[in-house]
């Protein structure tokens, strides 16, 4: 009998554990990654974000275009129809690294060729990392003629983040040009050289208000009543807390943002929590992203204006203006009050404190690695080719090949690119960053910067004098593959005996996109650990178009067999059989 009964609690048991695994694989089913499916059509339509009527780049109908939702781990895979009819095409998942898929990166010429005029282009990757991020056009410079939206990664269900909030939403910056981008980069690459100037509008999530009774202005194409040109307003409900995430992408601007008589806590930059601080405004550059919560605790019987302006650049156009707005009353219902005119155009000051604030959170720290194998000075320099403006790194301005460098790479095709390295540092001794060079003249180069792989380098971003008296632009440098730790900023020229001793080990910030500020440096560290070849760049359109950039190859050895649908143009149409 007690044998009996024995068994019978053996059975049980093994029933239960059995139960048990089954359950377990079942839940582990259950939150197993998914496969995020879009199917977007590219092209031109005429669109009014500011009241003026142009040329847009559309996706599905829409500028910017859909946000794309998904939990970490989970796989995208995006189907992009090119119908521009005349234009080729790509897409960067900016943020997104791309490990084991550096193919899938979307920058033509250096991961892929451009998708043609009515070819179809299947781009698949994984979200490794919860966090806010972006994409937009890679080609020429498309991204500012509307091609550009963002994309929202959450935590595995059961995950919690560090801050807690009632809502989430998001807002695209950007900047908005009348001219079209042909005419734009005609100009920059024209003699006489024609800058593309300061753009008309600011846009808040894609709307904008030009004037259109500045009489100069043709009436058929302005109409201030045309509803696609309705201020962006979010709505809320007080006592509830909003996570806004918040992200840019100017072609030129950097921007100051603020919702009127509300402060923000920020809590996330590109993709890594922040130990909290509080801002009344928020300054972001071209290709950032952040997370704020903001408290709806202000008086609920009005609304309030969210506005955007114009810092860095003595800029003449207006301020951004949106309504944040208190439910129940009209979501259209400008506030009572006149908009907040930020910051001053040329206050450093506090745009170099906000940069020095963003530590990791406490929480969250990846501890940097304490000693670097390279370090790499790039001096910012606006230069002359041959007559022609151009913008460079140590007296080099970038070139891109036909033959896009993963490619060239892989398939051994070296002569598609120069093989002499570009410089690692430039005449630190005698150069004065403070005036206009006596000498402006520098040289073009496609050649790019071969790192060992899984070693510790470190980038030093030295800002200087443009060819312009007592000016320095701010510019927003942006790392494809990877993030970066942020060591330092500082004022000045760096010195490379003293400043590194000043690096923050303790908590720097993950990021990957950061401002060097006028006539000072931005010092970051990355591994050089993820296969492949990667653009760093200045996300100023122009900039980056006329030759503000450089590449870098870290073990191509490893990647893995190339698809054939990135190939087709320079020497890598040998690769497609007829």
């Amino acid at each position: 009998m007690v044998e009996h009964n024995f068994h019978q609690q053996i059975h049980s048991f093994v029933k239960l554990v059995i139960f048990l695994c089954l359950l377990f694989l079942s839940a582990n089913i259950s939150v197993e990654a998914r496969i995020r499916h879009y199917e977007w059509e590219v092209k031109y339509e005429y669109k009014s974000p500011d009241c003026f009527k142009k040329l847009s780049i559309s996706i599905n109908g829409t500028t910017p275009g859909p946000t794309i939702v998904a939990q970490q781990g989970d796989t995208i895979v995006v189907e992009v129809k090119n119908s521009l009819l005349t234009e080729n095409l790509a897409i960067h998942w900016h943020g997104i690294r791309q490990i084991g898929t550096p193919w899938a990166d979307g920058t033509e010429g250096v991961t892929q060729c451009p998708i043609v005029p009515g070819d179809t282009f299947v781009y698949k990757f994984v979200v490794d990392r919860a966090g806010t991020y972006l994409y937009h056009a890679h080609y020429g410079m498309q991204r500012q003629a509307g091609l550009q939206g963002m994309i929202r990664v959450s935590l595995p269900d059961g995950v919690l983040e560090p801050f807690s909030y009632d809502h989430d939403k998001s807002i695209l910056l950007t900047d908005w040009y009348h001219k079209s981008t042909y005419e734009q980069a005609t100009g920059l690459a024209s003699l006489p050289f024609s800058w593309v100037g300061e753009p008309q509008s600011i846009l808040i999530h894609g709307r904008g208000r030009f004037n259109c009774s500045i009489p100069s202005i043709d009436p058929t194409l302005c109409n201030a009543t045309n509803p696609q040109c309705t201020p962006y307003s979010m709505t809320v409900v007080s006592g509830k807390t909003y996570r806004l995430r918040i992200g840019s992408l100017t072609a030129l601007s950097a921007l100051s943002f603020e919702i009127e008589g509300h402060n923000m806590t920020v809590v996330e930059a590109d993709g890594h929590y922040v130990e909290p601080f509080v801002v009344k405004n928020l300054f972001i550059y071209s290709g950032e992203t952040y997370s704020v919560l903001i408290k709806a605790d202000q008086d609920p019987t009005r609304n309030y204006w969210a506005s955007t302006k114009i810092v860095s650049r003595n800029s003449t156009t207006p301020n951004g203006l949106g309504i944040f707005n208190y439910y129940p009353n009209h979501p259209r219902r400008y506030p009572p009050s006149v908009p907040p005119s930020g910051p001053r155009w040329d206050d450093v000051a506090p745009r170099m404190a906000q940069s020095v604030a963003i530590k990791s959170h406490k929480d969250f720290i990846h501890a940097p690695p304490l000693t670097s194998d390279r370090v790499i000075v790039m001096l910012n320099t606006q230069n002359r080719v041959n007559g022609y403006v151009r913008w460079s790194v140590n007296n080099v301005s970038f070139n891109m090949p036909h033959t896009p460098y993963l490619i060239a790479l892989k398939h051994n095709l070296l002569h598609t690119f120069e093989q002499t390295p570009p410089p690692d540092n430039y005449d630190h001794k005698n150069y004065d960053i403070f005036n206009i060079a006596p000498n402006v003249n520098a040289t073009t180069s496609n050649s790019i910067y071969r790192l060992k792989f899984n070693t510790t380098v470190d980038i030093i971003l030295q800002n200087a004098n443009t060819m312009n008296l007592n000016n320095s632009e701010t510019h927003p440098w942006h790392l494809h593959g990877h993030d970066f730790w942020v060591m330092g900023y500082g004022n000045g020229k760096f010195n490379q005996s003293i400043d590194p001793k000043n690096y923050n080990f303790v908590n720097p910030i993950m990021k990957n996109t950061i401002p060097v500020h006028p006539y000072g440096w931005t010092a970051l560290r990355f591994r050089a650990d993820n296969p492949g070849v990667w653009a760093f760049h200045c996300h100023i359109e122009s900039h980056f178009f006329m030759g503000m950039g450089v590449v870098f190859e870290e073990g191509i050895e490893k990647v893995g067999k190339l698809p054939t649908s990135i190939m087709g143009c320079g020497e890598s149409k040998r690769f497609l059989r007829p």
